[in-house]
């Protein structure tokens, strides 16, 4: 196999040139966008006439009418405000269609057929079209078409009920873990599609559920009761097949340990000064451990409880034990090595997360601006070949928001 001669760095990332609409809203839509958008891509945001809802989830506000949670979902795309619900409006989104590579939408299942736009009817109108269509539990079967959020798909799909501690009631994990790896898998899809797009010239339908991310995320759980039908139970923070592998309280706060193999187990056996607990039969390998884990657990936590956190995830580091302070997310965010990865974005007085994707040749860029409503519609509608009289009827029928300079 030969190697291809490197071509130059991309000018504006590796995305650069490709059109996006993005008619989702909340979470997992947008921030597929935005990852598009951080990579180069031109992304056109759709918003309807009263808004994305995430515009209100606050405070924090960042400026009049938007909020922290859409600020850092919605930079670098432009902002058009366009009434899809009346003809005048589906004839605009067919207008931007025409140019646009991928589109992404997250509409209740049904919408867009309503409005003349099924997926026959894109495929048929533009070929190429890549669309990515992103519901709760999909379009058809017992609950095609229900909306979802990501605490209900938490639920539905099972996350809950194996987390939070053994004696205590199912809980949602902390982040909307759901809806940020479905836009991820948006992404991935978008891009699997374009790939295949340079080879027969077609787009295709990206079917992306709430459902399916949440059933995929339910490893080891899943595998376990596939492999034997027994239900898992809640373990805390523990890990359910691997033992020692939990928090535990250090004497200035929680440690997290994460013991994979029978040689880390004993590395952290040295550091914590109880060498024969390597040896004994109830916790030398891991099987053992996990038989026995409530006697492990409470053996450690005594050699664990006299000693401060950071020191002990040091040494266990050192001796290749997977070891970390519970960080709140002030700690997290302000970590040297999250620092030095450039986690963190500031500039021009935005705060924010940087793209998790890292390239080398064309890496990711942030341009922290986040357009107001309308913010962008007369440039926009311009550069789709509309003049400026026809704006400024679609203004004044309320077909469209432009919001003045």
């Amino acid at each position: 196999m030969t190697t291809p001669n490197p071509r130059p760095d991309t000018p504006g990332g590796a995305l650069a040139g490709l059109r996006v609409l993005d008619l989702s809203r909340v979470l997992a839509g947008p921030y597929c966008a935005q990852m598009l958008a951080d990579h180069g891509a031109d992304v056109i945001k759709v918003e309807p006439p009263a808004g994305d809802e995430t515009r209100g989830w606050g405070p924090p506000f960042v400026a009049p009418g938007t909020s922290a949670y859409y600020r850092n979902l919605n930079r670098a795309k432009k902002n058009v405000v366009v009434d899809l619900s009346v003809p005048e409006g589906r004839d605009i989104l067919d207008t931007l269609l025409r140019d646009t590579d991928v589109l992404v939408e997250n509409f209740k299942a049904g919408t867009l057929a309503k409005w003349g736009c099924s997926d026959d009817e894109l495929r048929r109108r533009f070929p190429a079209l890549i669309h990515c269509r992103i519901t709760g539990f999909g379009t058809d079967g017992p609950l095609g078409g229900q909306p979802g959020y990501d605490a209900v798909l938490q639920a539905y799909g099972g996350l809950m009920s194996v987390n939070g501690e053994p004696d205590g009631a199912p809980l949602r994990v902390g982040v909307p873990v759901v809806d940020q790896v479905t836009g991820i898998l948006a992404f991935s899809g978008i891009l699997l599609a374009l790939h295949e797009r340079h080879r027969s010239g077609v787009g295709q339908l990206i079917d992306c559920t709430l459902l399916d991310t949440a059933v995929s995320l339910l490893h080891p759980h899943s595998a376990s009761w596939l492999a034997d039908g027994t239900v898992p139970r809640r373990t805390g923070s523990a890990h359910p097949s691997i033992a020692p592998y939990d928090s535990f309280a250090a004497a200035d706060g929680p440690l997290f340990v994460a013991v994979g193999n029978d040689r880390q187990f004993r590395a952290l056996t040295d550091v914590l000064g109880v060498p024969e607990l390597a040896d004994d039969p109830r916790f030398r390998t891991n099987p053992d451990r996990v038989r026995h884990r409530e006697e492990l657990r409470a053996a450690l936590e005594k050699a664990l409880a006299a000693r401060p956190r950071a020191e002990l995830a040091a040494l266990l580091t050192e001796r290749g034990v997977p070891a970390s302070p519970v960080h709140d997310v002030a700690e997290a965010l302000t970590a040297p090595q999250v620092r030095h990865r450039g986690l963190v974005v500031e500039a021009d007085g935005y705060r924010g997360l940087a793209s998790p994707v890292t390239l080398s040749r064309t890496p990711a860029r942030v341009r922290p601006e986040v357009r107001g409503a309308g913010a962008d519609t007369r440039e926009v509608l311009t550069d789709a070949g509309y003049d400026e009289e026809a704006v400024d009827r679609a203004v004044a029928d309320g077909v469209v928001r432009a919001a003045e300079a």
